[in-house]
């Protein structure tokens, strides 16, 4: 099929070298100690045009409000090749780099611009090559300094949707091995477990010269799917839920800028906590629920409170992958969910004698969580849509109410599952006070433009959790944003301890980490 005109190939098939000329001028010229690009030839067994799948119209919407800061939105990966198995020479990896091309058809699918009678397509190419760098470096130490620097500078820059294929690679060399492949993905083509993918199965092509069978299904096909009729009714379905949700909670979150913002509108805090990893699997246990509802829990209650709102609406990120045919597949299948909890609900059930405290009145943070187990599973169950009606819908809202209708407040749990919970009795108060004393806090990155007011990451350093808000410093300033983390620490350690704190308490809890840490 041709490529369409807006799409010129990087180069064709008639300007490339042979394969094995080009493995041998890479190896040759790595082991002289330059920096050099390469390319390697790729054909796959079919092209074709779609649609945008759902997931890649909501992360298009996305990075066109972000715009030209997208780049926040790469997804970047390094894999190790000289820890264990086999010694990895260049021309293997580079083959193993054609074959994943190959067997992904995300990384060669393109952007099609917006026609003037529609959105956006994907154009899906049968042959082209993809451009590779390869850093030689004197030793494993070096190596792994030069492969993060190589993550990052690949990370800086924003993709050329039309233009460039979704995958940037390098490899980093000490000798004539590979000791690191440098993956760095469009966001529109993979999302974080679509990049993990790609990691087991570029290391199974480089070990084993396989990766085993390739995935069910691909992007071409799901979004016909989506975009047939039985696709579209399950879209529907999934925004009633997003409708009767907008009507229970406040239109906003975040109503009213409370702070001149910074120059560098946009902060980031971290923290990175021992004592909060145990604490979420311990609460998580006690309560039956996953150590994901736990912190988005905490973060809902905390915002409810900070902003005196008694419902709470978060947007969770969903990953979508529960069907099997859809486990593997290297796409970007993930989408805003619409989470809602009412705590005031937890109030009058603790009134009636149903809380863990009977008849004292006023629920407990531990309170909210068989309620929020629920939102979230609907929430998950109803993150599966099409942005463009998804967008209708909030024009509609915005007509009656007079005004936008948006939480502005995202979740995202990043980590691809949770660690199992440890055995053994819980984390006596002493211990976790012990660990807390390990807690590290930071502002590791500003940015002038990203399309939220406060967006909450999940992550795991080592045997520590590390919680990343990224917000808005019009409506929450750099202290508060550190009060808000070390609140939500506070408000699990505690109720871990067996001390959960009163929901009508949790201002003051932000207020007094705000106090604490100034």
């Amino acid at each position: 099929m041709a490529e369409p005109a807006v799409a010129e190939p990087i180069a064709t098939l008639a300007e490339q070298t042979t394969f094995a000329e080009k493995t041998f001028s890479a190896e040759r010229t790595s082991s002289a100690g330059e920096t050099i690009s390469t390319e390697v030839s790729f054909r796959g067994e079919r092209s074709g045009t779609a649609p945008l799948t759902w997931g890649q119209r909501a992360i298009w919407h996305a990075i066109r409000r972000t715009a030209p800061n997208d780049h926040y939105f790469n997804i970047g990966r390094v894999l190790p090749l000289a820890d264990r198995g086999r010694p990895a020479t260049v021309a293997a990896t580079l083959d193993a780099l054609a074959r994943l091309v190959e067997r992904h058809e995300a990384l060669r699918t393109r952007l099609v611009p917006a026609a003037a009678d529609g959105g956006p397509s994907q154009w899906l190419a049968d042959t082209g090559s993809l451009p590779v760098t390869i850093a030689p470096a004197t030793g494993l130490p070096e190596a792994a300094a030069e492969a993060e620097a190589l993550l990052d500078r690949l990370s800086a820059t924003r993709f050329d949707y039309p233009a460039e294929w979704p995958l940037r690679a390098a490899l980093v060399t000490v000798g004539d091995r590979v000791t690191h492949a440098v993956l760095v993905l469009c966001h529109l083509a993979a999302d974080g477990h679509a990049a993990e993918v790609l990691v087991r199965d570029l290391r199974l092509l480089v070990r084993r010269g396989s990766a085993g069978r390739p995935p069910a299904t691909t992007p071409l096909d799901l979004a016909r799917g989506q975009h047939a009729e039985a696709g579209r009714r399950r879209g529907a379905a999934a925004l009633a839920h997003w409708e009767a949700g907008f009507r229970a909670a406040p239109p906003t979150m975040f109503p009213e800028p409370c702070a001149e913002p910074r120059s560098l509108r946009f902060w980031t805090g971290r923290i990175v906590s021992p004592a909060l990893a145990r604490a979420v699997a311990a609460v998580a246990a006690a309560h039956r629920v996953s150590g994901s509802t736990v912190l988005l829990t905490a973060s809902a209650a905390l915002v409810a409170a900070g902003e005196g709102h008694r419902t709470a609406a978060v947007m969770p990120i969903v990953g979508n992958r529960a069907a099997e045919a859809l486990r593997d597949l290297v796409s970007t299948l993930s989408q805003d969910g619409l989470f809602v909890l009412d705590l005031a609900a937890a109030e009058r059930n603790t009134e009636d004698g149903d809380g863990e405290e009977e008849g004292t009145g006023a629920a407990r943070f531990t309170d909210l969580l068989p309620a929020a187990h629920r939102a979230a599973l609907r929430a998950y169950r109803a993150a599966v849509y099409d942005p463009v009606e998804w967008d209708a819908l909030g024009e509609r809202l915005r007509t009656e109410y007079g005004r936008e209708v948006h939480p502005y407040c995202c979740f995202n749990d990043m980590r691809l599952v949770e660690r199992p919970v440890p055995e053994g009795p819980r984390p006596t108060p002493r211990e976790l006070t012990a660990a807390r004393r390990r807690t590290a806090f930071g502002f590791p990155a500003t940015q002038d433009r990203v399309a939220c007011r406060y967006c909450l990451h999940i992550t795991e350093e080592g045997d520590a959790l590390a919680v990343s808000l990224t917000a808005d410093t019009a409506y929450l300033p750099p202290e508060a944003i550190r009060a808000h983390l070390y609140a939500m620490e506070e408000l699990i350690v505690t109720s871990a301890a067996g001390s959960p704190p009163p929901v009508p308490d949790l201002r003051a809890l932000l207020e007094s980490a705000a106090g604490d840490r100034s």
